[in-house]
Parts: structure tokens; C-alpha cells; sequence
């Protein structure tokens, strides 16, 4: 590796790491520290940040919540996408290309488009404030994509795999579970990180959908302003441990998000 690349690929690194590390050095801090001045790194160390959030119910709920629903809604897009993909991917039907078309054109559409009819529908048939509501307002999102990666990489399977195993005996069930999703399985990890990725971020519908039981964690940090400021250490406190579940995600998936810019599909 040339000096020059080594110096940029540094550079890049601080520049993306810099507010990850002012996030961390903020929570280890009290509020008059960090309004007081400017300080690399707490000159008076307290954990009472992370103290409150994890002591306090209306924090750490927020947090399962979350979890909660973005885990339901990548599950739901994975049973919903596959055969979805798979049927794009295996058969010709009048009109598909146009269908497929217009699965993707919802993904382009912004979250707020859908904010006011999936409010009324909710409220009216009780599902306001669960956690199956914010998912299923979700996979609106993370369905077109999914199956729009899952078709590229089921398209790259060869078809007489699938008539080899229909000779040998084996079921659609049984060869789709057994043998056709493992070759795949790249796909499924990447359909996975972006399904996650999307509702873990996603506030607009999550906040508007709920309001105390299935409350997400984005939600309930915006109650950190109030009449006597901002709290900006259990504020950053919070914003730490909402990281941490996007990395974990990425650090599992990570081989299979690397193999599917390798294979040009995401």
C-alpha cells in the first residue's frame, strides 16, 4: 500500500469515527461538563447516563420494542419475499415484469406517503400501538427490496439444479428448504441486513404508529428535551446503545453483504 492511499484511508477512517467517538466521549459525561466547555475526553468519568437507561422502564422497553418489531418485520419480509423472488425467478406470467416494476416503485415512494392511511386503518381495526403494526407498515418497504435481491441471486442458480432434484424424488418443500435456500444463503444475509437496517432506523412510521406499548427507542429519546434543556448525556448514552445492535448485525452478515456487491446485485 502507497503513503498516499495509507494517509487517505487514515484520514477517511477519522472522518467517519470522530463522531462515533464524540457520541462515547458525551455519555461518560455530566451535562455541565459537556455545556461547560470543550474536553477530548471526561475529565470527571460517571456511568449515571447508562444508569438511568438502564434503570428506568420507559428507556430499556423502548430498546425491546424496537428490537422487537424490526426482528418481526425481517422475519415476515424473508417468508413473504422467497417464494415472491423465487416465482419471479423460476416462471413467466403475463404481466410479471410489470408487477415486479411495481414492487420497487412502492420502495421509492417516502415513509410519510402511507403515514395517514396506515394511522386510520390501525385505529380502526386495534392493531394502533402494537408492535405487528410497525413491522407490517414496514415490510411495504423491506418486501420490494428483498425480493428484488433475492430474485438476482436465485436468477444465478442454474434451473437444471431444480429439475435434477425434481427427477431425484424430492419435493418443492423439501428441495427448497433443504437444498435451493443454503445456495443462496448470501442472498438471505443481505436481504436480512437491509430489511434490519431500514426498520431500525425508520422513526417516521415507528413514532406515528405507537404511542406507550410498542414505543421504539428513536421515540422515546426525544423526551430528553424538555423545559429545562436538552439532557445530551443520557441523550449520547442513549445514542451509544442504539449502535450497538446495527453493528452486531453487520458483523454477522458482513461476509454476505461483501459477497452481494461482489455478485453486482446490491
Amino acid at each position: 500500500m502507497t503513503r498516499n492511499k495509507r494517509i487517505g484511508i487514515i484520514s477517511y477512517s477519522a472522518f467517519v469515527l470522530l463522531p462515533i467517538y464524540w457520541l462515547i466521549n458525551m455519555s461518560f459525561k455530566s451535562n455541565e461538563e459537556i455545556t461547560g466547555g470543550l474536553s477530548l475526553w471526561p475529565q470527571q468519568f460517571t456511568f449515571a447516563n447508562y444508569q438511568v437507561i438502564f434503570t428506568d422502564p420507559s428507556w430499556y422497553n423502548g430498546y425491546f420494542n424496537s428490537i422487537y418489531y424490526v426482528v418481526l418485520n425481517s422475519v415476515i419480509t424473508l417468508v413473504v419475499a422467497l417464494p415472491a423472488a423465487y416465482a419471479f425467478s423460476r416462471y413467466k406470467f403475463v404481466g410479471d415484469k410489470h408487477l415486479f416494476f411495481w414492487l420497487l416503485t412502492n420502495r421509492m415512494a417516502p415513509p410519510a406517503v402511507f403515514l395517514l392511511p396506515f394511522f386510520q386503518l390501525y385505529s380502526s381495526v386495534g392493531l394502533f400501538d402494537t408492535h405487528i403494526a410497525v413491522a407490517l407498515a414496514h415490510c411495504l418497504f423491506s418486501v420490494p427490496l428483498a425480493v428484488w435481491i433475492l430474485e438476482g441471486f436465485m436468477s444465478a442458480v442454474p434451473r437444471e439444479i431444480d429439475e435434477t432434484a425434481y427427477i431425484d424424488g424430492y419435493s418443492f418443500g423439501h428441495f427448497f428448504i433443504r437444498l435451493f435456500l443454503p445456495l443462496i444463503s448470501s442472498g438471505i444475509g443481505v436481504t436480512i441486513f437491509f430489511s434490519f437496517m431500514f426498520s431500525w432506523v425508520e422513526l417516521l412510521l415507528a413514532r406515528t404508529l405507537t404511542s406507550v406499548n410498542a414505543k421504539p427507542i428513536a421515540a422515546i429519546m426525544t423526551r430528553t428535551i424538555g423545559a429545562s434543556g436538552v439532557d445530551w448525556g443520557v441523550l449520547a448514552a442513549a445514542g451509544v446503545l442504539t449502535i450497538i445492535p446495527g453493528v452486531l448485525v453487520i458483523y454477522f452478515v458482513r461476509n454476505h453483504v461483501a459477497k452481494g456487491f461482489a455478485l453486482g446485485r446490491v
